[in-house]
C-alpha cells in the first residue's frame, strides 16, 4: 500500500509511524476541489507552489489506523473526518496532526464526510465574513457548485432570501432547498435587478469570471461582497476575499457541519464518484465546473 506523508511535519520515531500528537488514517473517501485543478496546472503557483514529488488533495474521511503519543479525542479504529495541510489526502494511508481530525458521526455518509473540511468550512467562512439574517436578500453566484450547495442551504437556514445563480439543469434542486434560482449568462444583471429591485444585502461569488464587478454594479456595498474565486478583487474593488483559513477553528466548524448533515439538516449532492486509480477522470469532471455538488474519490472499503 502506498503511504504519503505530510511534507511539513514530524515523521515519528525512525520515520516509521505517527509521532507525538499525530495519527495515521486509512482513507475511505477523499474530496476534490476546483482549487486543486489550479494547483495541478500551476495557475496557483504563487500561492500554492507544487514541489515534486507532490501529493494532492486536502479533505478526507477514513479510519484511524495508528495514533502517536499524546493523541486524545480520537482512537485507533474510529471513523474520522480529516484535513491534510500538506496536500496528500488522495492516498491510501495519510499521516495527519491529530488536531486536524474529528470523529465522524455514524449516520454520516462517507462520501459526504469527505467533502466537509474544505467546501463546508469555506461556506462557513463566507457567512462569517459577510453575515446574513432573516429578511436579507442575498445572491450566491455558483450556487450549485461544491461550496455553493453548502452556502445556499446555510444561508436559507438563516431565513435570508437567497437568489441562487446556476445553470438551469440545477434549478429544481435549488428551489427544493429553499432558494430562488436565477439562470447565469447573458442578461443576468437584468434578471437580478428584476428579482431584487430594492438591491441586495450581500453577494457571494464562488465562481469568479466577473461576478464581483456585477455585485458592485448592482449596488452591493463592497464590504458586503465576498469572493473565494476572484483574488484580485480585494485590491481592485475593496470586496472581501476569504476562505476556510479565515475560520479560527475549522475543526469545530467541521464538527458542527457533520452533526447537522448526519441529522438531515442539509444535503450534499455527489455528482461523481471515482476509484482512486481513476483520479485523472475525477479531475476532468471537476475541471468542467458544471453539474451539481461534489466529486469524490472512493479509496477503500469502510
Amino acid at each position: 500500500m502506498r503511504r504519503v506523508r505530510r511534507r511539513d511535519g514530524p515523521r515519528g520515531p525512525g520515520g516509521a509511524g505517527p509521532g507525538a500528537r499525530e495519527v495515521v488514517v486509512r482513507v475511505v473517501a477523499a474530496g476534490t476541489n476546483p482549487g486543486e485543478v489550479g494547483i495541478r496546472s500551476g495557475a496557483l503557483a504563487s500561492m500554492f507552489p507544487a514541489v515534486f514529488p507532490e501529493g494532492q488533495g486536502s479533505d478526507l474521511a477514513g479510519v484511524v489506523a495508528a495514533a502517536g503519543p499524546g493523541v486524545s479525542g480520537v482512537a485507533v479504529g474510529e471513523p474520522v473526518i480529516g484535513l491534510s495541510d500538506g496536500r496528500n489526502a488522495q492516498a491510501e494511508l495519510v499521516l495527519l496532526p491529530a488536531s486536524r481530525v474529528v470523529p465522524k458521526p455514524e449516520a454520516l455518509d462517507w462520501d459526504v464526510a469527505a467533502t466537509l473540511y474544505v467546501a463546508g468550512t469555506t461556506a462557513l467562512a463566507l457567512l462569517q465574513t459577510v453575515p446574513v439574517a432573516a429578511g436579507d436578500t442575498v445572491v450566491v453566484a455558483g450556487a450549485a457548485g461544491g461550496v455553493g450547495v453548502f452556502l445556499t442551504q446555510l444561508a436559507v437556514g438563516t431565513g435570508a432570501r437567497v437568489l441562487a445563480v446556476a445553470g438551469e439543469a440545477n434549478h429544481d434542486w435549488l428551489r427544493q432547498h429553499g432558494a430562488e434560482s436565477v439562470a447565469y449568462g447573458d442578461g443576468l444583471e437584468d434578471r437580478l435587478r428584476a428579482a431584487a429591485p430594492d438591491g441586495v444585502a450581500a453577494f457571494f461569488d464562488l465562481f469568479g469570471n466577473g461576478y464581483t464587478d456585477l455585485a458592485v454594479a448592482l449596488g452591493a456595498a463592497p464590504e458586503r461582497v465576498a469572493t473565494v474565486a476572484d483574488f484580485a478583487a480585494g485590491d481592485r474593488l475593496g470586496v472581501q476575499v476569504t476562505g476556510m483559513a479565515a475560520l479560527e477553528d475549522p475543526a469545530q466548524g467541521v464538527r458542527t457541519l457533520a452533526a447537522i448533515a448526519s441529522e438531515g439538516g442539509f444535503e450534499v449532492p455527489i455528482k461523481g464518484r471515482f476509484p482512486l486509480e481513476q483520479v485523472q477522470d475525477a479531475y476532468r469532471e471537476v475541471s468542467r465546473r458544471s453539474g451539481l455538488g461534489k466529486v469524490v474519490l472512493q479509496v477503500s472499503a469502510p
